[in-house]
């Protein structure tokens, strides 16, 4: 979606930034943008290490079928 934006597209989306939150408002926008998107990735790979520590449970039964 966002890969070919370029540096001019970004340019125009700080300045209409800039222009609608004022410059005051600008760094708190930006932090608070980081600090979601760092505790979603955050999330995100908590939830991918827990699918890769528990096995699905059909494949279990399908073990102990065997054994």
């Amino acid at each position: 979606m966002f890969n070919n934006i370029g540096i001019s597209g970004l340019l125009l989306i700080v300045a209409i930034a800039l222009i609608v939150f004022g410059p005051s408002k600008l760094p708190q926008m930006g932090r608070a943008l980081g600090d979601t998107f760092r505790e979603f990735r955050k999330s995100a790979r908590g939830i991918a290490d827990e699918n890769e520590q528990q096995p699905e449970q059909p494949v279990v039964n399908e073990i102990k079928k065997l054994m």
